[in-house]
């Protein structure tokens, strides 16, 4: 930490609960993408395809990269009340089928010593989102990060999420969601609060 973040009493996360970052082989996701359209029985010289393997590539690549630092602050004000960000959106890639999932995320927490900006909650999401995930560990990696940052009183995570490998194949349900929880302490363990929480979150997916 610098001298200027040391006095306004700043903390820069660098974020070691991720994975570590993600080495793409660029080179190789490309020809991999072109040997699937081959597989496919695709004609990789069509006009059509000729550039799809680098656009794949690309994609892969802008899905798998996380971005980050997030900033925690002093909580000067001992504000001890929820704080909630509701229908964060999100997506990410199911690690068994490589289809999306999509959905909104409902993030809240507790203060203790430290806050974090708002925005950075959603950026807390998006970070363990750009990745090969299942929804259940998405859900904990989340409450986990915030839970180790911020010492909070509690915390409460809900995903709400479309799986598109439940959508588009096998039982072909478009549009069922599937819901995950993570509560932490007192959002888990003080009835008022997880019923506060919830509430919230319950409001925000009933008016979408």
């Amino acid at each position: 930490m610098t001298a200027p973040e040391a006095v306004a009493g700043l903390a820069l996360v660098d974020d070691e609960r991720a994975a570590p970052p993600r080495r793409i082989d660029h080179e190789a996701l490309e020809r991999a993408a072109a040997d699937l359209l081959r597989a496919l029985g695709a004609d990789t010289g069509a006009d059509g395809l000729r550039e799809t393997p680098r656009r794949v590539a690309e994609a892969y690549v802008e899905l798998l990269t996380p971005p980050f630092r997030a900033t925690t602050f002093p909580n000067e004000d001992g504000y001890d009340g929820l704080i909630v960000a509701r229908a964060i959106p999100f997506h990410s890639l199911c690690m068994h089928h490589l289809l999306p999932f999509r959905g909104v995320a409902h993030v809240g927490y507790m203060p203790g010593e430290r806050i974090i900006g708002l925005s950075k909650l959603a950026r807390v999401v998006e970070l363990f989102a750009r990745d090969l995930q299942i929804q259940e560990r998405l859900t904990v990696q989340i409450a986990d990060w915030l839970e180790a940052e911020l010492r909070p009183a509690g915390v409460g995570v809900v995903l709400e999420a479309e799986h598109m490998c439940m959508s588009l194949r096998g039982v072909q349900r478009p549009g069922a969601r599937t819901a995950t929880f993570a509560l932490r302490g007192a959002i888990r363990d003080d009835a008022h609060t997880r019923q506060e929480f919830l509430a919230t979150t319950a409001r925000t997916s009933h008016d979408q």
